[in-house]
């Protein structure tokens, strides 16, 4: 452990703006937070008013609407928030066994393109508080479904994941226990268009008004969900999670080789999107490569199957320290932009348009680059703007000149005009990654402040949805809760802990660096400590801590990032020489003495003495993927 033999700080003359705002968030999130937990859930943790369960869909709508408050408490939020977590994810789990909907905790089976949504409230309670014993064990038998052949889930001889919807029961039968037609009725389901593609007499949508074809529709849903797809990928991160424990090999071993086969299959090129049960690409869909369950053909092609790669791709490269699995995600990206043509959100048919329309706002009638999200039996469709959390997170994890250079041409196709730090929020709590990217290059130096306000403001939003609810809360529809959900950390992960907001569809709470309250021993910032990484770098990190209390002394311990991966090796603390502060007698402030940097090595553990109102200026140099990443003990223990 590093303890500077000098003192590394300032004293503040003024309170930076981004620091009492970033204060003033904790304690606003803190108090809706607790106004939603009153409202909304039970005293054991239980949701309150859940709607019956009619199929095997749900499970995730459950434990959703807390999936981040792990991750505030990881930032510096109040101790409560991490036993509320904990309470909700044991309340919610007896309330979706008495509903037959897990069996052992686990979910019986579905898609992991829903599982890898449930599977964060879990993830970020295990990396908010690992000595927890009993979460420590569910992350040991949840992995095991997957990694132990006997449950059922994983085919080792064909490398397979054996059918779309797995879980506690092991591969299951299907997309649901009875076959239901799948009419040109359901037309929320409308926008994305026909399940599958090729089948004689069934062209269009309209086509499913016909009960003939409606019925045929979906025997062949049911008779060709088996054999893998590509979001299973997702299903790593159980492994990845209880690897982080105690580097299990078992888990290690599996997320590398399943990882691999799919990287095979690519051979190259695009990732496909199925595997038959023998093993084989397309052996289920006449030979395509695409048309898998939550594939390339619907419902969301590139939004799934990417998330659910890149979520594979970093967890083999956190477990093998090797970023080769990422040119999956790579290529999809390239194939994609080549793809791409002018064209304005307001007039495009993109089946997720909505969304996009909130962010851009005015700027969605402008000209962009659209991308096409979905491939089928006439080639590249569904043009929408490209997501920027896949580049973003590929640039993140590598650093690397190409990754850059990919993520600014996607950021190039945004509309002009749209507002980089928009106040719109989805359930994923992320789609700002335009405005921080642009303050990390300096080219938004006001992102911090206009993001915080922006964050404040939708935690007000929330808060006053929740005052407007005069409804009974135990007739709350299944997703209101996710809308309501007062706790936003995409911008406190952005600021604090240097990384993008969590992939929402399973991935683990990657950040670059991590903070511990050293005086109580927890994770996070302490109490009125604020930090600001304004630097990110394949060199390393700028950040800035900030005491803006002005009585007491806080100490903050700081070590490497994405797990203990990375480690600081190095600090260069810039600050005043000592002995200005406070003035003479009788003056109202000191004169500014020189500033200085002093430059030290460390051992990837650096506590910081932060007097009242002082600051502390660094500049880390970052060892990237030389640790022994573990989930961390605070005090010191792995």
């Amino acid at each position: 452990m590093t303890v500077p033999e000098h003192p590394i700080t300032s004293p503040l003359r003024t309170i930076p703006a981004w620091a009492v705002l970033q204060r003033r968030l904790f304690a606003e999130i803190e108090e809706a937070r607790l106004l939603f937990r009153d409202r909304y859930t039970l005293s054991d943790g239980r949701l309150r008013g859940v709607a019956e369960f009619i199929d095997r869909d749900g499970v995730d709508d459950l434990y959703e609407p807390f999936f981040n408050w792990p991750a505030f408490y990881a930032l510096g939020g109040p101790d409560e928030v991490l036993a509320d977590a904990k309470r909700h994810w044991e309340g919610v789990t007896v309330q979706l066994a008495e509903a037959d909907m897990l069996t052992d905790e686990y979910d019986n089976g579905y898609d992991w393109f829903h599982q890898g949504e449930s599977l964060l409230l879990l993830a970020g309670i295990c990396a908010a508080d690992p000595a927890d014993t009993a979460f420590a064990d569910r992350a040991a038998r949840f992995a095991v479904l997957f990694t132990e052949p006997a449950k059922g889930n994983y085919d080792p001889e064909h490398n397979i994941i054996r059918a779309p919807h797995n879980g506690a029961l092991g591969a299951r039968t299907g997309l649901d226990d009875h076959i239901v037609p799948y009419s040109a009725d359901r037309a929320e389901m409308r926008p994305y268009g026909l399940p599958l593609h090729g089948l004689d007499g069934i062209r269009t949508w309209d086509d499913l008004a016909d009960e003939d074809n409606a019925l045929r529709m979906a025997e062949e849903m049911q008779h060709r969900a088996a054999g893998d797809i590509a979001v299973n990928l997702a299903a790593t991160s159980l492994a990845a999670n209880h690897w982080l424990y105690d580097g299990d090999p078992a888990s290690a071993a599996w997320i590398e080789r399943y990882v691999h086969g799919w990287r095979e299959r690519a051979a190259d090129g695009l990732l496909p999107d199925n595997v038959g049960p023998d093993g084989a690409v397309g052996s289920l869909h006449d030979g395509r490569w695409w048309g898998g369950h939550y594939g390339w053909a619907w419902p969301h092609g590139l939004h799934s199957v990417g998330m659910s790669a890149l979520i594979g791709a970093l967890n083999a490269a956190l477990v093998t320290k090797d970023d080769a699995a990422l040119d999956v995600v790579r290529t999809m990206l390239d194939t994609v932009l080549a793809e791409g043509r002018t064209g304005t959100v307001a007039d495009s048919t993109y089946s997720l348009r909505g969304g996009w329309m909130a962010r851009f706002g005015d700027a969605s009638g402008r000209p962009g680059l659209l991308v096409p999200y979905r491939h089928g039996a006439d080639g590249w469709f569904d043009y929408g703007p490209l997501q920027l959390d896949l580049p973003l997170w590929l640039w993140w994890w590598s650093r690397a000149t190409a990754d850059r250079e990919r993520l600014e041409r996607a950021i190039a196709g945004i509309p002009p005009t749209a507002d980089p730090v928009a106040p719109f929020r989805d359930k994923e709590e992320a789609g700002h990654e335009a405005g921080w990217y642009a303050y990390l290059r300096g080219s938004l130096p006001e992102y911090p402040v206009r993001a915080l306000e922006m964050a404040l403001g939708q935690v007000a939003r929330r808060t006053a949805m929740m005052l407007a609810d005069d409804r009974d809360p135990d007739a709350a529809h299944l997703h209101f809760w996710q809308r309501v959900n007062p706790v936003v950390t995409e911008v406190l992960t952005q600021l604090v802990a240097g990384a993008p907001q969590v992939l929402y569809n399973g991935g683990l709470g990657f950040t670059a660096l991590r903070y511990e309250d050293v005086d109580r021993g927890r994770p996070g910032l302490p109490d009125d400590v604020a930090a600001l990484v304004h630097r990110l770098d394949a060199a390393g990190i700028g950040v800035q801590l900030v005491n803006t209390s002005s009585v007491h002394t806080r100490t903050v311990r700081l070590r490497g990032g994405r797990f203990g991966l990375d480690r600081i090796v190095r600090v260069d603390a810039t600050a005043e020489e000592p002995g200005g502060w406070p003035g003479p007698s009788g003056t109202y402030a000191a004169p500014e003495r020189p500033r200085i940097t002093r430059s030290f090595d460390c051992d990837d553990e650096l506590v910081v003495l932060l007097p009242p109102a002082h600051v502390a200026e660094l500049d880390l140099t970052i060892a990237r993927a030389t640790g022994s990443p573990r989930h961390h003990f605070p005090g010191g223990a792995a």
